[in-house]
């Protein structure tokens, strides 16, 4: 099944290499792209679309704005954010905004492919240069004293971005375990999505940046 791509990018100059470098993927479709994000508001109103290439700093209504009513307007949908940034406070924003991917510009298609097959089976992409700043920022949360070894295992293959079924077959165990596992893990470091979990993985070494 082909992925539907939206790519909202107010530099035109980038936007039509992006469809350039992404109609060489046999798996995706570009099926929208505009520089504007009022553009994309109106055309899901009407349309579906699995994933979005979002710019974060755009005129008019920037990326974070654009985000959170896109996924207002489409709950199941995925946004990779775009960026030149190298900092944990655009990261930040767009996080709590809803994206599920973090991408650099200057990114090679293979990586772009990547983040876009991970966020579509329901993982989290992060560019190895937010990885590395996220594992040398320090955190100060309590850290759970009663996981299971079973329980890390799981936490560690969801930062991989492994969806629930990929680990049950890697674990040989069911995808309804594997569910209970993520529940309990969300609980217990009291985190509301896998993205949160991730950060919270790589602050407290259970999750190894290479």
């Amino acid at each position: 099944m082909r992925t539907k791509i939206a790519i909202v990018e107010d530099q035109d100059l980038f936007r039509e290499g992006l469809k350039l470098i992404l109609s060489q993927i046999e798996s995706i479709d570009v099926c929208f792209d505009t520089s504007n994000g009022f553009e994309l508001l109106d055309y899901l109103r009407s349309n579906h679309v699995d994933v979005i290439l979002m710019d974060i700093n755009m005129p008019v209504i920037d990326g974070v704005e654009t985000t959170k009513e896109a996924i207002k307007l489409s709950p199941e949908l995925k946004v990779i954010a775009l960026t030149l940034y190298k900092d944990l406070t655009h990261f930040t924003i767009m996080q709590n905004a809803g994206a599920k991917g973090f991408i650099n510009k200057n990114a090679k298609k293979d990586e772009l492919k990547l983040a876009i097959n991970m966020v579509q089976q329901g993982g989290c992409y992060f560019s190895p240069e937010i990885m590395k700043l996220l594992a040398n920022t320090a955190n100060n949360s309590k850290l759970p004293e009663n996981f299971t070894q079973r329980e890390i295992d799981v936490l560690k293959l969801v930062c991989e971005g492994l969806s629930s079924k990929e680990i049950s077959k890697k674990l040989f165990i069911s995808i309804k375990t594997v569910e209970v596992h993520r529940s309990n893990i969300f609980s217990k470091v009291d985190v509301k999505n896998v993205a949160e979990l991730i950060v919270w993985a790589i602050q407290n070494n259970y999750f190894e940046v290479l």
